[in-house]
Parts: structure tokens; C-alpha cells; sequence
């Protein structure tokens, strides 16, 4: 990595506990070999069915996990921001990527193939204990997706996404939980399955109710009321 980002591209592997458990000297030196690529918002980094032989860290900018229905409309299964990372259960499976990833902005994503995934996370004890619980939370979150799309009302599923993404990335302040990025109405409705008309309806009349806050044109707050649909 050059100097120049290496000390913040560093801050942000120390905080992934996949990385962190390392021993320090493997940590140094995993840091050194890893590369970095750019993408530009909207620009596919991985299709579904690729069988590309890497993991991917997120150094900047936002992605989505998405999959596209057969009448082609876009379902977004997740959304992955900075210190987030995907790609691994390729690496650990050897099967295909089972849907497509998306700059959602601007991106920096780091590298890491699989002969140094496996040199430096398949062999050390306490990263694999770390990989467990990856595969539960990998497993949790698929079990939420199948939750949302479950509910037939479309309030309750906006809510929902809501609340699920609140819950990963939510900050608490003194105005209530607030979504740290920006969620345009076009990709909740992708998460929730739904059209961006109904989405903007249901934004509307939460926001008209005291439920959400909408701050700086931008971040969305839960507030103290809203109330989560389970």
C-alpha cells in the first residue's frame, strides 16, 4: 500500500476482528502485500457466478450485495460500508459468488488472494474462531432478508430494513439512532423489495409522525418512538 494511505487503510484492519486477532508481524506484513483497486460509483466489482479468487476489504465508500429478479428488477441483500469486507466464502468454499457487488459511491476496496487468505487465516487458531462467528453473522443477515420479505405489509418492511441497518451501523446520540450514510429512497426500496413511490410515501408520513428524522438532506434518525416492527 503507499505511504501515503497506508496509516489509515491500517486503523481500519485493526478495527476488523478477522484482522486484529493476527499476531502483530503477521499483521504487518498481510497489511504490505495486500493491493488496492478503485471503483467508480455505480461500477460492478463482482457478478454473480464469478468465481473471482480474492477477499475483499473496503477502505472507502460504500457497496451492495445485490441479486436481480428474473423480470430484472435489482433486490439489495446488503450494504457494506467501510471496514466491512466480502468475498470470503468463495475462498472458502471454492464455489461460485452467489450475487452481484456494486459501488454504491466512489470506492477503494484492498485485495487479498486466496494462497495469502489461506497462508494467514487458515492456519492460525484464533482467526478461524473469528471465521465462525463471520459464518454466523453471514447467517443471521440472511435470515433477517428472509424476515423482511416475508412481510406482506409494506410499512412493516420498511421499518424493518430500517431498523435491521440501524441496528449493524447505527451511531446513538442525544436525537436517537442515526444511520451514518446516506440511504436514498430508490435503495430501500431495493432492500424492502418495493417501488421508490411507496418507499417515499412511507418516509413521509414516518417523518410527519416524529418516527424519523431526516438530518442534512442525507442521514435518517430513528427516533425514541419509532417503533421496530418485531
Amino acid at each position: 500500500m503507499k505511504n501515503s494511505t497506508a496509516l489509515d487503510h491500517r486503523h481500519t484492519l485493526e478495527k476488523i476482528p478477522l484482522f486484529s486477532c493476527l499476531l502483530a508481524d503477521k499483521r504487518a506484513k498481510l497489511q504490505q502485500i495486500i493491493s488496492e483497486k478503485h471503483y467508480k460509483k455505480n461500477s460492478i466489482i463482482l457478478m454473480e457466478d464469478d468465481s473471482k479468487n480474492y477477499m475483499y476489504v473496503i477502505f472507502s465508500g460504500k457497496i451492495k450485495v445485490v441479486r436481480v429478479n428474473p423480470d430484472g428488477k435489482e433486490q439489495i441483500l446488503v450494504i457494506r460500508k467501510r471496514g466491512d469486507f466480502f468475498g470470503e466464502m468463495t475462498l472458502l468454499d471454492g464455489k461460485a459468488q452467489p450475487a452481484t457487488i456494486v459501488a454504491m459511491e466512489d470506492a477503494t476496496v484492498g485485495l487479498i488472494s486466496k494462497s495469502d487468505f489461506e497462508q494467514f487465516f487458515m492456519k492460525d487458531e484464533n482467526v478461524l474462531k473469528q471465521i465462525i462467528a463471520l459464518l454466523c453473522e453471514r447467517l443471521r443477515e440472511s435470515w433477517m432478508l428472509l424476515r423482511v420479505l416475508s412481510l406482506s405489509d409494506a410499512e412493516t418492511r420498511v421499518r424493518a430494513v430500517l431498523a435491521h441497518i440501524s441496528s449493524v451501523y447505527g451511531v446513538k446520540d442525544l436525537r436517537g439512532i442515526i444511520i451514518p450514510f446516506k440511504l436514498t429512497h430508490k435503495e430501500i426500496a431495493d432492500h424492502a423489495a418495493l417501488t421508490r413511490e411507496t418507499v417515499s410515501r412511507l418516509l413521509s408520513r414516518l417523518s410527519q409522525s416524529g418516527e424519523i428524522e431526516i438530518i442534512d438532506n442525507k442521514n435518517i434518525v430513528l427516533k425514541s418512538n419509532f417503533e421496530k416492527p418485531y
